[in-house]
């Protein structure tokens, strides 16, 4: 038994090459699926060698076995097959190589290949890589195409010539590869990136001509279908004939049923583009000409109003109307002023009629005492008090002789001549203004 290695104690190259020809011997014989890549026969020799390649990862591993093995009757081995294979890893010591001794070889038959594409495509459809959210659309009469197809293919002259007739300013970018076989996949992922790479190409189109079912197995290849999944520009599939579907076409943003339907799709035809552009010409002149012919007939509605027909015909009208309102206001303002004179008047004459005057002027007298109360009573002033005596023509100072009663129950005052010399008695009283 081998010691445990350390860096006092190393171990040799040739031991840890046997130890991992030991660990892999142990593997024991195992079932491998995968694609031909090479395949070698060697003259009459016994030994036959090919490369086994993964679909869906860049790996390959070599592989060999007898002769009897590659050619059993109802195998055909050629490149490109897909093929499960029961071997038993080997590695050489020798060359530190590691490789599959296969013992029995077995086609991968359609149902299986068809199986295998269905968990595929299940496997990525739960990714969400076919969602219709995540498709884009394509661009209006791209300036640049980009073009993966093989190289002088029925399917790259029907893009070309299709595209070029619709829209003749259309420039491709075209990317030839294999489109079959075991480096197809990995040929037109190169060409994909390329083309998305170039700032000037506006829709990538995937084209290939019809097959089988084997031959459009590069274009159901996992990795080219995530590829697609993340490429920035849009991609357009025409891939096989209408009735064939690859997984691509489930990825592609737009899935033309021909190479000549992806031209349809991707440039528009110049002669309907002209049409269009003549339709909406005609279109437009016609609504500005209807809108033109409304907004002429408004005008000469406008213009035949009598306001703006003869605008003189209407200010004659209105002054008409305004010399109307002046009289009617001028008579409504005399009548007003009329009846206030009259008012005032019959109100001056009822505060004359009421006025004191107006009984001073019949004869009446009012006489005051000296603090201006009026005498109501002979009673109540005294001999030789001074009194006010108002008349019509004045005022009157007098002084009292004697209080007398008359007749009719007053009493009438005796007058005699005051201390200041004023004769108040046989001649009429001079008022202190001076007037009689």
């Amino acid at each position: 038994m081998t010691s445990p290695s350390s860096p006092e104690s190393p171990w040799p190259v040739r031991t840890v090459a046997r130890k991992v020809a030991e660990w892999i011997g142990r593997l024991g014989e195992v079932w491998v699926e995968g694609q031909v890549a090479q395949l070698s026969r060697r003259g009459n020799a016994a030994t036959v060698f090919l490369t086994l390649r993964d679909p869906a990862a860049d790996l390959s591993v070599p592989v060999t076995c007898h002769r009897d093995v590659a050619d059993r009757p109802g195998l055909e081995l050629t490149e490109g097959a897909r093929v499960l294979v029961r071997a038993r890893p080997d590695y050489y010591v020798a060359r530190g190589s590691f490789s599959l001794r296969a013992t029995e070889i077995r086609a991968v038959g359609l149902g299986e290949l068809l199986a295998r594409i269905e968990r595929i495509r299940r496997l990525l459809a739960a990714e969400g890589l076919f969602d219709v959210a995540r498709k884009r659309p394509l661009p209006f009469a791209p300036a640049v195409v980009g073009v993966i197809t093989g190289r002088d293919s029925a399917a790259e002259r029907d893009v070309l010539v299709t595209a070029r007739r619709r829209w003749p300013a259309v420039r491709f970018a075209v990317h030839n590869c294999a489109v079959q076989g075991p480096t197809a996949a990995e040929s037109v992922i190169a060409g994909l990136q390329r083309l998305d790479a170039d700032p000037t190409v506006e829709v990538i189109v995937i084209a290939r001509g019809g097959g089988s079912v084997e031959d459009l197995l590069p274009f159901s290849d996992e990795g080219l279908v995530r590829a697609i999944a993340a490429s920035r520009t849009p991609v357009v599939t025409a891939v096989g004939h209408e009735t064939d579907t690859t997984l691509v076409d489930h990825v592609a943003d737009v899935r033309a049923a021909t190479p000549t339907d992806a031209a349809h799709r991707v440039v528009p035809e110049i002669g309907e583009q002209r049409q269009l552009v003549q339709g909406l010409r005609a279109r437009a002149r016609h609504l500005l000409a209807g809108r033109l012919d409304q907004q002429e007939r408004w005008l000469e509605s406008v213009r035949s109003r009598p306001a703006l027909a003869d605008p003189q015909r209407l200010l004659a009208g209105r002054a008409d109307d305004v010399s109307a309102l002046r009289a009617r206001s001028t008579r409504t303002l005399t009548h007003r002023v009329e009846a206030a004179e009259r008012d005032v008047e019959h109100a001056r004459a009822r505060v004359a009629a009421l006025s004191p005057a107006a009984t001073l002027q019949r004869g009446y007298a009012v006489v005051q005492r000296a603090d201006g109360a009026l005498v109501r009573d002979p009673a109540e002033v005294s001999t030789d008090e001074r009194l006010q005596v108002r008349v019509a023509g004045g005022r009157l100072t007098v002084r009292v002789d004697r209080p007398q009663s008359g007749d009719d129950g007053t009493r009438d005052g005796g007058t005699r001549d005051d201390p200041g010399g004023d004769q108040r008695t046989g001649d009429r009283a001079t008022g202190e203004d001076g007037r009689p």
